[in-house]
């Protein structure tokens, strides 16, 4: 029988295409490689040749996806919305897409340096991160690691870090005793449990949808249980790094159950001036999904803004 997520696939490239990304492998480390979506008109077959590419005049946004998908699947209603102004770049994560590596660090900030590596290959030189959930940590770390890289945030759905505390308040919140089972469902049941959590409104699938997605879309299950397990760190360890961008940006669904608006109030203080909060009503936690076009309108106007001030096109 016909795997319908599968069978959709080919459709969404299409549609990638046609919004003017093309997929392209980069080859971190040996051992190690990150797949991308990029802009076509800076490749030409050739990443390294892209940085004296004349067509390369436009602002770099970098879309780090989350958990339960990877990069065109999580991004699909921003990457259309985004690239006529924008040059924009969407990498899948280790072990998500076709990404691998034999390395056995599972910890954000491996993400974040393979992928500070493959940006640079690509002749990205400064960008915009946009990161969700799993993505957003990622996005923290690259940015700490990164200041000549990243010139600004968007983060959605995420946090700084997962402690230890947060790990265990949040499960124990949403009623689930590990972050496996939350975010690696093995049945229909379970991913309709974390949907149920995910999304503020109520979604109905046929089970046979929910079917053909655990196959297509939960892979490499023990690579990224141990990415859950490097994800959590312990409180005594935690600490508020001193971003150097000028503007970090949370960008939240108002009824995310996972993270929490008061977790992106907290952080928003913590942060301090740099930071700014915008809500989105009737949202949860998968409020770009939910609510695009209100999610697109937001981000498109702290872009616009950022580069109006920074980078003003001649």
């Amino acid at each position: 029988m016909v795997n319908l997520v599968a069978a959709q696939k080919p459709m969404l490239h299409g549609l990638m295409k046609m919004a003017g990304v093309v997929p392209y492998t980069v080859e971190i480390e040996p051992g190690t490689s990150m797949s991308f979506w990029v802009p076509k008109e800076t490749i030409n077959t050739k990443p390294k040749q892209s940085k004296k590419n004349p067509k390369q005049n436009k602002p770099v946004v970098v879309l780090v996806h989350g958990f339960a998908a990877e990069g065109i699947v999580t991004w699909q209603f921003q990457i259309g919305s985004l690239t006529k102004k924008y040059q924009v770049y969407v990498p899948d994560l280790l072990f998500f897409g076709g990404s691998t590596t034999d390395n056995p660090d599972r910890s954000p900030r491996f993400q974040a340096e393979c992928l500070s590596k493959g940006l640079k290959q690509l002749g990205v030189e400064k960008c915009t991160v946009v990161g969700f959930s799993y993505g957003g940590m990622v996005a923290f770390k690259l940015a700490e690691m990164c200041p000549d890289l990243v010139q600004a945030m968007v983060i959605s759905g995420s946090i700084l870090a997962m402690t230890d505390s947060i790990s265990t308040t949040t499960l124990e919140g949403l009623g689930f005793s590990s972050s496996s089972e939350l975010l690696l469902p093995t049945s229909v049941k379970g991913l309709k449990a974390l949907l149920s959590v995910a999304a503020h409104k109520k979604l109905w699938f046929p089970d046979k949808l929910h079917k053909d997605f655990l196959e297509v879309m939960f892979t490499n299950r023990k690579e990224r249980g141990e990415l859950l397990e490097g994800l959590v760190v312990s409180n005594k360890d935690a600490s508020i790094p001193n971003f150097q961008q000028e503007r970090i940006h949370l960008l939240w669904g108002e009824n995310d159950q996972i993270f929490k608006l008061e977790h992106a109030q907290n952080m928003k203080e913590e942060l301090g001036e740099k930071a700014t909060l915008e809500g989105i009503k009737k949202a949860g936690h998968l409020v770009h999904l939910e609510r695009p076009c209100a999610y697109n309108r937001c981000l498109k106007r702290f872009l616009a803004s950022f580069y109006a001030a920074h980078e003003p096109q001649k």
